[in-house]
């Protein structure tokens, strides 16, 4: 594909778009589909009050469910798909606006499911079992959704918490507005003097670049800005977190972080263990400081150091057609089973490779049950070839998911969301540095892994623990003004980076531009979800078949049961801190071995 001109849709040659034919052949298929969803409210509706019934009306009302949800998600899938390959295909918008209504419909429609399940008394449920032994298939999906009977309110409040619905997402639209639409950057400035527009697009690319006084530029030029408005940033982040533990407490849980996390079957100590055990290995950051120091030649260390790439850039070209064959031999210790399903991929359509006018920006990989979709912008990069077996990695889990489970247990649920993609990346990685003879190209590798470890591990990581540390505070009736929150992160980024780094003012208002602070302890995932899959991946090197027949389980096992008891049938144990100290034990050995390759 050319890159001199970005090629309208209908230029795309066919082997390069996905084949949404095989959810619909026919945009008229969907519009058929969306009519029968449209009748659905009127049969879900007819369920009402019915569901202790019998065994059979609530078995009736389950498989209504199922059905629903299969026509959902090819309806949702198409139009969404269509949508992102032209986003100025006004036809499409439109699939998304009339579907979305119909969805508002189904859902207000089913608000009974809810408390008429738990309302049900054990003893009849039981009866149910024995007397329709089909029912119990939804039994785990019963159980979860009458484990919240301590956390269901009467009706009227209920209705009154629905009510606060909106308010409580006005802190995170509040900022979305402040931080994306309102607040504007001053240019940055190079070394000969030259401006450069600064955005929160364009603020990665000018601090990754060789040139340090356009790189100290652009740091202050972010910074000053949400330092003007600092006072107001706090006040909508303690809007957020006051709301957080608003919920907590009108559901009765003991706290916002076990309130977040029992929403995905996970433990508070998952979260607690995470912060401890990379506490424990902090000294592999310092190690990685002082290397970075070192390769830089610099001699102060300070914040906007951190992401230009401590070796020279090194050119590695690479085709789409090439990337797919490196990432088959990368993946061959998976197996056949494995290999048959990327293979499937490659050859059958489920990628839509190239850049073409108003496609949508990105990467993702969508679960459909026909197969999964892949979307790229692939751009004959190393960071591209990364995305592609990533996103592979996505597509794999839906398809076994969706393969192996019943509807009601083929979404796995976020906590598990990243780890067969991390995966794929890190047995990518592995094959790269093994094969690679080059030492420019070899360091230009360890420098691309140790940059996921230092922003996936331990970044994401200190985000976790500043987000329950702010918590904490609202929970004890503190108040979260810009100078306490300014405090915290400081003495964070002191404690995560140590003392071979200039703690330069500036960092101590990153708190302000993080997105992910309104996303109610979420953060945490990227890092578990990455020790898991390093974890994984050193098990199927080291390990073969079994591991890989375990790993496979996993895969298959969708939500059929809680995400940490699914990966101990793959061999990890995320309820404790040995897969981050593993992980950070390997990001160790890199860094010895870029010392090695750097000739330090």
């Amino acid at each position: 594909m050319s890159e001199e001109r970005i090629p309208k849709r209908s230029e795309v040659p066919e082997e390069y778009r996905w084949a949404l034919e095989d959810i619909y052949p026919s945009d008229e298929a969907w519009e058929k589909d969306l009519e029968k969803l449209k009748a659905m409210p009127e049969k879900i509706l007819s369920y009402k009050g019915r569901l202790s019934e019998s065994a059979e009306t609530l078995l009736d009302f389950l498989r209504l469910s199922d059905e629903i949800s299969v026509l959902c998600d090819s309806l949702g899938n198409y139009a969404q798909r269509r949508s992102d390959e032209d986003t100025a295909n006004s036809k499409y918008q439109g699939f998304m606006g009339q579907l979305m209504n119909v969805y508002v419909a189904v859902n207000s429609s089913g608000s009974f499911e809810t408390p008429e399940i738990i309302a049900i008394p054990d003893d009849t449920l039981e009866r149910f079992y024995a007397s329709l032994p089909e029912l119990k298939l939804y039994k785990r999906q019963l159980d979860r959704v009458r484990s919240k009977k301590d956390h269901i309110l009467s009706e009227a409040e209920e209705k009154l918490l629905a009510l606060t619905g909106e308010m409580g997402q006005s802190p995170e639209n509040i900022y979305s507005m402040f931080s994306d639409a309102d607040l504007k950057f001053a240019d940055a400035v190079d070394k000969d003097g030259k401006k450069h527009q600064v955005t929160h697009g364009s603020y990665i690319p000018l601090v990754q670049s060789g040139d340090r006084t356009l790189r100290r530029s652009a740091f202050e030029s972010m910074y000053s800005a949400y330092g003007a408005f600092k006072n107001t940033c706090a006040s909508i982040l303690n809007g957020q977190i006051k709301a957080v533990q608003f919920y907590a407490k009108a559901r009765k849980y003991d706290s916002s972080l076990e309130a977040a996390l029992k929403a995905n079957e996970v433990p508070t100590e998952v979260y607690t263990n995470l912060i401890s055990a990379v506490h424990d290995n902090m000294h592999y950051m310092y190690d990685y400081v002082a290397l970075r120091k070192k390769l830089l030649g610099v001699d102060e260390l300070h914040f906007y150091d951190l992401y230009t790439p401590m070796v020279s850039d090194c050119d590695m070209k690479i085709s789409f057609e090439e990337a797919k064959e490196t990432v088959l031999k990368a993946l061959a210790p998976m197996g056949e089973e494995y290999l048959s399903i990327i293979r499937e991929g490659f050859e059958n359509r489920w990628i839509d490779v190239y850049e073409n006018e108003g496609k949508t920006s990105g990467a993702y990989s969508a679960g459909a049950r026909v197969h999964p979709y892949v979307l790229l912008n692939h751009k004959d990069t190393l960071n591209c070839m990364f995305t592609l077996a990533h996103e592979m990695g996505h597509a794999v889990h839906s398809y076994l998911s969706n393969k192996n489970q019943p509807v009601a247990y083929a979404d796995y649920v976020i906590f598990v969301a990243e780890v067969a993609s991390t995966c794929n990346e890190a047995l990518l990685m592995q094959y790269l540095l093994k094969k690679t003879q080059d030492k420019k190209q070899k360091a230009y590798l360890i420098n691309y892994f140790l940059e996921q470890f230092r922003t996936t591990l331990y970044r994401q990581t200190m985000f976790a623990e500043f987000e329950l540390k702010i918590n904490e505070m609202c929970a004890a009736g503190e108040s979260l003004t810009a100078d306490s929150l300014c405090e915290i992160y400081g003495e964070l980024n002191r404690l995560y980076f140590g003392d071979g780094i200039v703690l330069d003012e500036e960092i101590k208002l990153e708190w302000a531009r993080i997105p992910h602070f309104y996303y109610d302890y979420y953060v945490y995932q990227y890092a578990t979800g990455y020790s898991a899959a390093i974890a994984l991946s050193e098990r199927i090197l080291n390990e073969g078949e079994q591991a890989v027949k375990d790993y496979l389980s996993f895969l298959k096992g969708g939500c059929s049961a809680d995400p940490i008891s699914l990966l101990r049938t793959a061999g990890v144990d995320m309820a404790t801190g040995k897969p981050i100290s593993d992980a950070l034990k390997m990001f160790a050995d890199l860094i010895k071995e870029m010392e090695e390759t750097a000739g330090l």
